[in-house]
């Protein structure tokens, strides 16, 4: 049999080694190669769920854009744009003349002649999925719901602007994709008092006004007023309670930092609670669990 020396021996050994050190490289390399690739694609999942689409797409649950009509972007979940109705639940018939006008505070109120259910129901026509999930008592629970949380903000449609809004900076400098403009103010207004360049300059994106540069129009637009209220409820709170979750969800949504598990404000936790018990009251509905947060 052949004989290797030990000087061969060792050749063998180092070239085995080599190729094992190269082998590790390269797994190396292609491993961080997938990561790459992954890497990008989930750049761009991530930036195909800041929706943005255009006025005949829809917004999926997952913040895709698809073309009107199809179901796996303008069905369940769907949140903006020509979303298929998921029931026949007409809104105006809940939300009566004398519903609505039972909810307006009679007092000498800037709102009194601002707030109307034309406006709201005007609003609707872009947000056409609001109460209309589930069941006839489904929507009636989140209806009540919106209204409750409305008349508590302003105090049943008495306020337009928050009280000594002016006085207070909702400027989130930070926020460098709706940056503060020089001069304007975020503080609350309409009927959930939409707070927060963060939150005006989307909102106004999507319904038609500069929110940034013209925040003011919420304050004296009602269309836009109602419809910039629904554009928060559909992004924030609209899947909460149609969900089953239990209005006491809904007030983490909107203002549970300051409300929810805070013995100092408790009164505010019972006066949504209230407006929300006495509407479902109202159209015959059982306000369900939950209602605290």
């Amino acid at each position: 049999m052949y004989q290797i020396s030990h000087q061969q021996h060792n050749l063998v050994n180092f070239l085995l080694h080599c190729l094992t050190l190269k082998m590790a490289v390269f797994n190396i390399v292609r491993f961080i190669f997938v990561i790459g690739v992954v890497s990008g694609i989930f750049t761009e999942l991530t930036a195909g769920q800041n929706c943005g689409c255009a006025p005949d797409e829809c917004c999926s649950e997952f913040g895709f854009c698809g073309k009107a009509g199809d179901p796996q972007y303008c069905g369940t979940g769907c949140q903006q744009g020509p979303c298929t109705p998921p029931s026949d639940v007409n809104v105006a018939d809940i939300v009566t003349e004398a519903f609505f006008n039972g909810i307006l505070n009679q007092g000498d109120c800037p709102g009194k002649n601002f707030y109307s259910r034309g406006a709201f129901l005007d609003a609707l026509t872009t947000y056409d999925r609001f109460g209309r999930v589930g069941t006839q008592d489904d929507s009636k629970r989140e209806i009540a719901a919106f209204f409750a949380h409305a008349s508590h903000e302003t105090e049943r449609f008495c306020f337009i602007e928050e009280k000594d809004g002016a006085t207070k900076d909702y400027c989130n400098e930070t926020n460098t994709q709706f940056p503060c403009a020089s001069g304007k103010l975020y503080y609350g207004r309409g009927p959930l008092q939409l707070t927060w360049n963060y939150n005006y300059g989307p909102a106004g994106q999507d319904n038609g006004f500069d929110g940034l540069n013209n925040p003011e129009a919420v304050a004296n637009d009602p269309a836009i007023s109602f419809k910039t209220a629904l554009w928060y409820w559909m992004r924030s709170v609209h899947s909460i309670i149609t969900s089953g979750k239990g209005f006491g969800e809904t007030i983490r949504a909107i203002n549970g930092a300051l409300e929810c598990n805070n013995p100092a404000e408790s009164a505010k936790v019972d006066s949504r609670v209230n407006y929300f018990t006495s509407y479902c009251s109202q159209l015959g509905v059982a306000p369900g669990d939950n209602l605290r947060c």
